[in-house]
């Protein structure tokens, strides 16, 4: 008997992926983001500092098997215009988007190049992704971990989490005051909480 080439092989491998991506009662969706909080928190030399924003707008591709379990993220972009954070002091603005060099680069960014959604109880998961974010113009490869709720009821998906880094890893200098009387610290952390609904 004559051995099946490498191209049948080929074939009879993307027919039985194919089979496994569309199997019956798996339906992938496209999620718009609903409502958004981001919270950037940091300190300075006399007192700790926080910028929030509710503008940011994203999408993500989740997949849900027919007993309403979310299975897989395939695909998320996230954009956030870097003026839509604020403080309540516009002096402090006026120096985060000097050190984010908003003229040049308006926005920060995540786009997903891999995920990993492990369940817990109640519609609760743990979420691991993978992507490139970009602010202030750098782009690193970056891990974002979080927690996600499914509202089986209104068809939604909740992400929550925080991500601490730091400014220089993106080329962004930390802001100072009153000629360098007032000096923010490198390390900030990012919090975020994102709805998506179909």
């Amino acid at each position: 008997m004559k051995a099946p080439s490498s191209k049948l092989i080929g074939i009879f491998s993307l027919v039985i992926m194919s089979l496994l991506v569309t199997s019956p009662g798996i339906t992938q969706s496209k999620f718009q983001s609903e409502s958004v909080n981001i919270q950037l928190a940091g300190t300075s030399s006399i007192h700790d500092w926080t910028e929030t924003s509710d503008k940011g707008t994203g999408n993500a591709v989740f997949a849900v098997n027919s007993n309403d379990k979310v299975i897989s993220l395939s695909a998320m972009s996230f954009t956030l215009a870097a003026v839509s954070l604020k403080s309540g002091h516009k002096a402090m603005d006026k120096n985060t988007y000097k050190a984010l060099k908003t003229d040049a680069h308006p926005n920060i960014s995540f786009v997903l190049t891999s995920a990993k959604i492990t369940p817990l109880e109640d519609d609760n998961y743990e979420i691991k992704c993978n992507g490139k974010l970009t602010i202030a113009g750098a782009t690193n490869n970056t891990e974002i971990t979080g927690t996600g709720k499914y509202n089986r009821a209104e068809k939604s998906f909740t992400v929550k989490g925080t991500k601490k880094m730091k400014m220089t890893d993106y080329q962004v200098k930390p802001p100072t005051v009153m000629l360098g009387a007032i000096k923010t610290g490198n390390d900030i952390t990012i919090s975020y909480a994102i709805k998506f609904v179909k």
